[in-house]
């Protein structure tokens, strides 16, 4: 299977390594790569983290205001009709998956990557690519321990920002 090896460079120096997967999740993948090229990602937190579950980025400024201007994709899931007799990847620990709205074509830059057992996603949201080693998964499970607090409308925000410096093309 064809892969692309991507690089997410936190501010603190720690990386996690993942591979994307374009033939589960070809519109997800083409999108990421885009927003990579794009430096899109640079400067962006995780924003939303929940133990046991996932942690979520992409999307957020240090001031928690949603970057934006950019247009939402198909959502490659079973229950929006896509790819429903395919395999897909299963929301396991170290799996990214786009991240949406109760709108089902909603995605846009936002991922999250699953710390826990969540296949009660699967067919419901995008999963595109997996973390690609121990160690790099090492890291979501760090972060999923950050303390939390609310800011805003936002729960589950980390006290402390975990910034994303940038994901690189490998």
């Amino acid at each position: 299977m064809k892969t692309v090896k991507i690089k997410i460079i936190l501010n603190d120096g720690r990386i996690m390594n993942a591979d994307l997967f374009p033939e589960y999740a070809p519109i997800s993948v083409e999108n990421f790569i885009n927003l990579i090229k794009n430096k899109y990602f640079d400067g962006l937190i995780f924003h939303r983290v929940i133990k046991g579950f996932m942690i979520q980025g992409g999307g957020m400024n240090l001031e928690m205001q949603e970057k934006s201007g950019l247009t939402p994709i198909k959502g490659e899931f079973s229950i929006n009709g896509w790819n429903k007799n395919a395999t897909t990847l299963k929301h396991e620990p170290g799996v990214l998956s786009m991240a949406r709205t109760n709108v089902m074509d909603s995605a846009t830059s936002q991922f999250f990557i699953v710390t826990g057992d969540a296949k009660f996603l699967d067919g419901q949201y995008a999963s595109f690519g997996k973390l690609a080693d121990q160690e790099s998964l090492n890291v979501a499970l760090e972060i999923e321990n950050v303390p939390t607090t609310n800011k805003g409308y936002h729960d589950d925000v980390p006290v402390e920002p975990i910034i994303i410096k940038t994901i690189e093309l490998v």
